[in-house]
Parts: C-alpha cells; sequence; structure tokens
C-alpha cells in the first residue's frame, strides 16, 4: 500500500510542474494509445457492493478510465464499499512527463456524492464527485495547484 501511495504522489508532483489547460476532458474523449495506457495490477479485483451499501454509494463501485487535463489516461478502481461509505481504491496513471506509469492503492470514503482519498504523503488531495450522468469528475490538489478531469465507468 505504502508503494501504491508513493505512486499516487508522483502522479500529482508531476502534475504540478506543467501548467493545466483550460479545456476539460469529456466522457467521449478518444481512445487512447496503448503506450500511455495506465498500468493496473490486474489482480485488482472488484468485489460487488453488499445489498447494505446504498445505492448512491454503490453506483461508485468498478473501474473508471479517462484522461485528466494534461495527464495520460488513469484508472480508478473502486474495489470495495461499505455501508458507512469506506472504500478501498486504486488509482493507476499512464506516462507523466518524465515519470512511468504507476498506482496506487488506499482508502477513502464517500459522502455525499463525492470520493474522498485519504490525503497522500506529498499532501495531496484527491476526489471523485459523481456526476448526474454517471461519469466521476475528479481533482488532484497539491502545492496550490488544482488539476481536473472526467473519468467513466469500464
Amino acid at each position: 500500500m505504502f508503494n501504491a501511495v508513493l505512486g499516487l504522489a508522483a502522479l500529482a508532483l508531476a502534475a504540478c510542474q506543467s501548467a493545466p489547460e483550460a479545456s476539460q476532458p469529456t466522457p467521449s474523449a478518444p481512445a487512447l494509445a496503448p503506450a500511455s495506457s495506465a498500468i493496473s495490477d490486474q489482480s485488482v479485483a472488484v468485489t460487488p457492493p453488499d445489498k447494505a451499501v446504498p445505492t448512491k454509494y454503490a453506483a461508485f463501485s468498478g473501474i473508471w478510465a479517462g484522461r485528466p487535463e494534461g495527464m495520460d489516461e488513469t484508472k480508478l478502481t473502486v474495489q470495495t464499499i461499505s455501508s458507512n461509505g469506506t472504500v478501498t481504491a486504486t488509482y493507476a496513471w499512464g506516462n507523466l512527463g518524465d515519470n512511468s506509469p504507476g498506482e496506487a492503492a488506499g482508502t477513502g470514503r464517500i459522502v455525499g456524492s463525492t470520493l474522498k482519498l485519504k490525503r497522500l504523503p506529498n499532501g495531496a488531495d484527491v476526489n471523485f464527485a459523481m456526476q448526474p450522468d454517471g461519469a466521476l469528475a475528479g481533482t488532484v490538489t497539491l502545492a496550490g495547484q488544482t488539476y481536473t478531469g472526467v473519468l467513466v465507468k469500464q
């Protein structure tokens, strides 16, 4: 888990090295080339939410992918969700400037319509808000800069 958190920290740090673009990607973004794809551990499994998990939380379960501004493909795998909104998740990304693709595992919580992962060791805050169309709008905030993007369920 520590290596996974360090990987997400590297993602956020790399994102700070260039200015974000003004436009945001949409769920209908073109397919990504394999060379830029996020590397996701194939052994990471999604456990379907129990019937006791509220529907608004259960909607977060699964594998999500997209291309945040200024970054290659990212993937969020929400592995488990408890009835109180606690989650386990894995966040993976493709090439980011000089950084190779990587992955970080961690925990978080859903409050209302927003999944917030616990703060990363480098101080990055990562949030994903469920949108009315079923997509996740994500933000990574580090050192006063915020990077945004949209992830869609795979």
